[in-house]
This record gives C-alpha cells, sequence and structure tokens, in this order.
C-alpha cells in the first residue's frame, strides 16, 4: 500500500457534528429525542478519539435502513421486569437510545436494591461501550457492559474460519477525586470499524490484527475487508493472537461469554446462525447488557473512595520504561483526547468527508462539514 499520500484530514466542532448527524437522522424520520440521544453519544465517542464508532458509523447504519432492516421509529417495551432485573425489546431500532434508557434503569435500581441487571434484544449497533458504562460511574456506581455484534469476524482459537464478532466489554468504577476509571475493549486485537478506519485513511494495519486462513498476517485493509465480507476463510484475531502461547484462548473465551450475556440471556440472535436464514430486511436482532453495582452496598462510599484513590496515585508512580509515555489509566487516553479535541477539533479526513456528504444528500439534507 502507498502510504506517502495521505487524505487532507480538516477539523470541526464537535458542535457542527452532532448538528450534521442530527439533521441526518432527523431527515431520516426519527424522533427527536431519540436523535439528540443518538448524535450526543456520537459525537462524545469521537471527542475521545474512538473514531471506529463515532460519525464514521452513519454509513453503516444508512445501509441498514436503506435495506429495510433499521426501524427509524422505535416503540420500545419492558418485556419482564423484575426487582433487580428487566429485558428491553428495542424494536429494531438503532441501540443508542434504548441503551441509555437500559442503564438509567438498571442504575436506579443499583440505588434502591444495591444493584440492577437490564438486558436488550432486537437491537442494532450501539456505538462505543465504554459510554454506557461510564454512564454508571457518573452516578456512584460500577458499570459492566457488553453486547452481541452483527459482523462475524473472530476466529476462534484453532480455527480457521470466523464464527464470533468483537464482542466487546466495558467496565466503570467511580475513582473518588478522581475522574472515572473505564476500561472499553473489543475481544479481538482490534475492532472491525478501526479496519475500516485504517482503510479511510489508507494506512497499512499493524501484523496480527487479521489473518487468512493460512495464519499469514493481512495489512492491507481492502484485503481485510474482503475477508471480513466473505466470512468464509481467515478474519480477526482474538486477544493474544492466534493460538495459546500469549493467551489468544481467553480472548477467544471472553467474546463467548460476552454473547452468553448479551446474546443468550436476552433471546437475541446468534449472527453466524441468522445470516444462513437472512433475507435483506431481516434486522440484526442484536443484544445489550448493562449492569451498576452500588459499592455502597459493601463499604462506606468514602472508604471505597480512598482506596481507589491508593490505587491510582500507585499507579501513577511507576517508573515509565520511556520518559515520554507515562503509565496512564484505563480511559485516560479519552480522557486526553477529549480535551485536546474539544480545542483544536474532531479531525475528518477527506474520504469520510465525501462519504457524509453522500449519505447527507441521499437524506435531502446540506452537509454542514
Amino acid at each position: 500500500m502507498n502510504t506517502s499520500i495521505k487524505p487532507e484530514v480538516h477539523l470541526y466542532p464537535a458542535t457542527v457534528l452532532k448538528e450534521q448527524i442530527l439533521t441526518i437522522l432527523l431527515a431520516w424520520g426519527m424522533s427527536e429525542s431519540d436523535a439528540e440521544v443518538t448524535a450526543d453519544v456520537m459525537v462524545e465517542t469521537d471527542l475521545r478519539g474512538v473514531d471506529s464508532h463515532g460519525i464514521n458509523m452513519l454509513r453503516q447504519y444508512e445501509e441498514t435502513k436503506q435495506r429495510g432492516a433499521l426501524n427509524i421509529r422505535p416503540n420500545t417495551e419492558i418485556v419482564r421486569e423484575r426487582k433487580t432485573t428487566a429485558l428491553l425489546d428495542a424494536d429494531r431500532g438503532l441501540g443508542h437510545p434504548v441503551s441509555v434508557k437500559a442503564m438509567q434503569m438498571a442504575i436506579e435500581k443499583a440505588k434502591i436494591f444495591d444493584i440492577g441487571t437490564v438486558c436488550v434484544r432486537n437491537s442494532h449497533h450501539f456505538g462505543a461501550a465504554g459510554y454506557y458504562a461510564e454512564l454508571a460511574a457518573a452516578k456512584g456506581m460500577i458499570g459492566v457492559v457488553t453486547t452481541s455484534t452483527r459482523g462475524i469476524s473472530m476466529v476462534p482459537t484453532h480455527g480457521t474460519q470466523p464464527i464470533l464478532g468483537t464482542n466487546p466489554f466495558a467496565f466503570s468504577t467511580p475513582a473518588g477525586k478522581y475522574p472515572p476509571l473505564v476500561l472499553d475493549f473489543a475481544t479481538t486485537v482490534a475492532a472491525v470499524n478501526k479496519v475500516k478506519v485504517h482503510n479511510l485513511k489508507e494506512i497499512s494495519l499493524p501484523i496480527g490484527w487479521v489473518n487468512d486462513a493460512k495464519g499469514t498476517s493481512i495489512t492491507i485493509p481492502k484485503d481485510a475487508l474482503k475477508i471480513f465480507e466473505n466470512r468464509d476463510n481467515g478474519g480477526l484475531n482474538p486477544i493474544g493472537g492466534i493460538g495459546t502461547t500469549l493467551g489468544g484462548h481467553k480472548g477467544y473465551g471472553l467474546a463467548l461469554f460476552s454473547h452468553v450475556l448479551s446474546g443468550v440471556m436476552p433471546g437475541a440472535s446468534f449472527s453466524p446462525v441468522r445470516v444462513k436464514n437472512a433475507a435483506t430486511d431481516t434486522p440484526d436482532d442484536l443484544g445489550h447488557f448493562f449492569q451498576a453495582i452500588n459499592p455502597e452496598s459493601f463499604r462506606p462510599i468514602e472508604d471505597f473512595n480512598k482506596d481507589i484513590e491508593i490505587v491510582i496515585d500507585t499507579l501513577k508512580k511507576v517508573t515509565p520504561a520511556d520518559p515520554n509515555e507515562p503509565v496512564l489509566l484505563p480511559g485516560e487516553p479519552e480522557q486526553i483526547s477529549k480535551a485536546m479535541r474539544l480545542k483544536s477539533g474532531i479531525p475528518i479526513n477527506d474520504n469520510l468527508h465525501t462519504i457524509i456528504k453522500d449519505i447527507a444528500k441521499n437524506a435531502g439534507v446540506d452537509c454542514l462539514l
């Protein structure tokens, strides 16, 4: 791949990106309340530097809508509810609004009963899992989030064919005087959308992200995307890579249990089975899992915060191998990115700009970028 000439990058204020997303979603027919929530989640994700799950996702959402699989004005329903649990049906809508609602329900249950767990079925992509986990931390709760996935991309340990998705986990905790700790990770070495971002930026993939059926590393993004589309041989490696030497079986196991919690438990689809019998307009039927845990169930919050602060202070005192790269905490890179992007703007390169311009044109609205 020729990486000597890169697409030009322009910086845009978060307010402009939000307005662009809102105009497109509203033109599609989404309610104002759902569009506001969705735009907030997407822009916050871009601010945090997770470019794979922000405005970049509009092209996937448009495709899902155009094939008739997405219900742009869903009627979310509570299917089942008990004191500490609930199951929501997203009515084939985008995952952002129902996910905010689900985590808010989990938080309210945890306030009363110490723990709250809410699952969602019949949903679509919900963006970055860490956003919802941090909602819990902002209310003094520990948050746990995971989701099933539309994509079939992970090759299980000792296998040659992709079966599971990137199946992310996110955890968060309040941290006393410090910002919340937030850990958000795919159970593959990278998310499919990160491969798409590399393709947009026209840069090669790191060795070890994607392999073909023979175990050869694929570094050209377009070739990797073809592997994802064919779903016959090769794909993303689980965390730890191929085999068990560096713990690849652990990433594979995490992905499996992600689906148990977010797919099997709420009764959502399992993508490898769904796609075999899917029509063009078959919804993704994704499932999500949200849990809030109240630390005060176990001890005074002041004591909890004190110990978290001690942990953070101890970690920050670790001598870095490179003085220019200090030890960072989970969530800290995103906090740094947000501070920078609020000041200078969110980067959009020419390739992504063209995509957004086409989506806006298709929706009958102006391109604001």
